[in-house]
């Protein structure tokens, strides 16, 4: 304990020069009755608790050098190629290093592993801005095929649930009307045909497509387009006399397409005209004479129809009534030369 005395007793002196020097006012420190100042216990107390700190860790270091080496507690280790990339960057590209062996750790750090949650959180950090990417690649895809999506459901509507077959016939025979204009013919039948087939009762495409199909030798096509549209509707004198004009020139009488129409002409004189015109041919010319008066009916000038009631007269032997008709054909003066020929040979061998 001599150490320790010789420690109080320079400590005291110091406290006394320090007070000196600095001229300081304290109050008389009473004293025990040992004589020793109650500063001077304070520093050797203080002293000897620096000094049993001192051996304490001196004792520790000495057992811990002197210890086995305590084994290290395997530390567990995320390989990186089994973490995803951070990003698209050619970061993969660093070669990868072999995994670590547990004995080059560090002997302070054998007491405790690492957090679990360090080597977990990692990984899903890494992946954190790829997600945040493919988020928003799949939003701007979508906010990029919604207005696809309403163009073609807009579309869809227009073509398919509002506008009507009638409509769309319409738009068809437009279409083929132009196509006619700019020479494309063979787009145009195909587009007449289209509108015909959204709304077969639209008369200006079929006959709009009969004409066309005459007009480039196709004749088969145009009598069917013609036999489906009066099938659809008979009371369309024109379709009738153009199919009947058409199986007249392929060696057919037309008379049948003719007779069914014929309840819907009324006073059509050029489709009574036509009739009579056709059973004259087949020598029905007591019938041809009845379609002839009717069609007079309606143009009592028509020199061409005179004649031709004449023609079915005489060969009904109603010469009187036939001679009475090449007349007024004569004089109608509506007559071409040579008919008019014709009709003056007929009044010479009557009027004998």
């Amino acid at each position: 304990m001599s150490l320790i005395n010789k420690m109080l007793q320079d400590l005291d002196a110091r406290q006394t020069a320090a007070n000196e020097a600095t001229n300081l006012y304290t109050k008389p420190v009473a004293r025990r009755e040992d004589g020793v100042p109650l500063p001077v216990l304070v520093g050797a107390a203080v002293g000897v608790a620096v000094l049993a700190a001192a051996g304490a860790f001196g004792w520790r270091y000495w057992q811990k050098a002197h210890q086995p080496q305590a084994v290290p507690v395997p530390v567990r280790v995320v390989s990186l190629s089994s973490a995803p990339a951070l990003a698209p960057a050619p970061a993969a590209a660093v070669p990868a290093a072999p995994a670590p062996e547990p004995a080059p750790i560090a002997k302070e750090e054998t007491v405790a592993a690492p957090p679990p949650v360090t080597v977990v959180e990692a990984p899903k950090a890494a992946t954190a801005p790829r997600r945040h990417k493919e988020r928003d690649l799949h939003k701007r895809e979508a906010l990029a095929a919604k207005p696809a999506a309403a163009e073609a459901k807009a579309k869809a509507s227009a073509s398919g649930k509002e506008e009507t077959a009638a409509q769309k016939a319409e738009t068809g025979y437009r279409r083929a009307l132009a196509s006619i204009q700019e020479g494309y013919v063979n787009e145009a039948v195909v587009q007449l045909e289209q509108a015909l087939q959204a709304n077969p009762r639209h008369d200006a495409a079929r006959q709009t497509l009969v004409s066309l199909l005459i007009e480039n030798k196709r004749s088969d096509e145009a009598m069917r387009q013609l036999q489906l549209g009066l099938t659809l509707d008979p009371a369309q004198p024109a379709l009738a006399m153009l199919l009947a004009r058409l199986q007249i020139e392929h060696g057919g009488t037309g008379i049948d397409t003719l007779t069914r129409t014929l309840p819907y002409v009324g006073a059509n004189g050029e489709y009574r005209a036509f009739l009579a015109g056709a059973l004259q041919r087949q020598q029905r010319h007591r019938e041809a004479a009845e379609q002839y008066q009717a069609a007079l009916r309606s143009a009592p000038q028509n020199g061409v129809w005179w004649m031709g009631l004449g023609i079915s007269l005489q060969a009904e032997k109603r010469d009187a009534e036939a001679l009475d008709a090449f007349r007024k054909a004569k004089g109608s003066a509506t007559l071409a030369p040579e008919l008019l020929a014709f009709v003056e040979n007929k009044i010479q061998q009557l009027s004998r």
